[in-house]
């Protein structure tokens, strides 16, 4: 199982919310290619990124802070957030990222995701399912639609998507512990192999999600938890060994 050490940028920060709101921001660093290059120097095998204004307006808004994340390490990063067209997907492919995450215009337009599957392949192209109340939320976690999660992966598998980013919104930023039914009930009703997101607080949560990797549970991004010091990097990454 890949542990994925998480930045969150903001105005070109690394900075942490709350359950996605903008107002419960925390700031943790200005230099996001430092912060890379610590997770990368501890033994990261990939990072996860994710362009937090870039989700809220629509359009990717942090390409330096992700050229200097991309310049300060040798190993691979996935980014999410405000990817809405075929060019803002190259685009951040360009800048060094191994794969981009969709969510919003995913749920909007499946035809953009058969298109991004035939211009990128499989390999960059990686599902963000946001659940709140097993929904699908969308433009930044500010709206819910209509769909659940698990129709939503099931949709998605089949026109192409191998790899999902799952979160459960009301466990974001709160160190509550991951979703483990939900995270379980995804990867094995859907076939994909699902990244478990949102409140690992602790190395028995990284425990609990590697028992689940039968299930299809591949991978867990930590994010505020190693930030504050709840997880050491090096103890989550040998949990995830083990």
């Amino acid at each position: 199982m890949i542990i994925f050490p998480a930045i969150d940028l903001k105005d070109g920060q690394c900075v942490r919310l709350v359950q996605g709101q903008a107002q419960a921001k925390t700031v943790y660093s200005d230099n996001p290619g430092k912060i890379a290059s610590s997770f990368a120097r501890q033994g990261a095998r990939y990072l996860h990124v994710v362009d937090l204004d870039g989700a809220f307006t629509g359009s990717p808004q942090n390409a330096a802070a992700i050229e200097a994340i991309a310049d300060s390490i040798n190993i691979p990063f996935q980014v999410g957030g405000g990817l809405r067209s075929i060019e803002d997907v190259r685009k951040v492919l360009q800048r060094g990222a191994a794969r981009v995450i969709v969510g919003t215009r995913a749920v909007k337009s499946p035809d953009f995701v058969k298109e991004l599957l035939d211009c990128f392949g499989a390999e960059c192209i990686v599902l963000g399912i946001d659940a709140r109340d097993g929904k699908v939320a969308l433009e930044g976690w500010v709206e819910t639609s209509s769909i659940s999660a698990l129709e939503f992966g099931h949709n998605m598998k089949s026109l192409g998507i191998k790899t999902c980013v799952f979160t459960d919104i009301s466990r974001d930023g709160l160190l509550s512990g991951p979703n483990l039914g939900s995270t379980q009930e995804l990867a094995q009703e859907t076939g994909l192999n699902t990244i478990a997101s949102g409140g690992v607080s602790s190395v028995q949560n990284i425990r609990d999600l590697k028992a689940l990797e039968p299930c299809g549970v591949v991978g867990a991004i930590i994010g505020k938890a190693l930030y504050d010091g709840k997880i050491d990097l090096l103890q989550a990454l040998k949990a995830a060994e083990e």
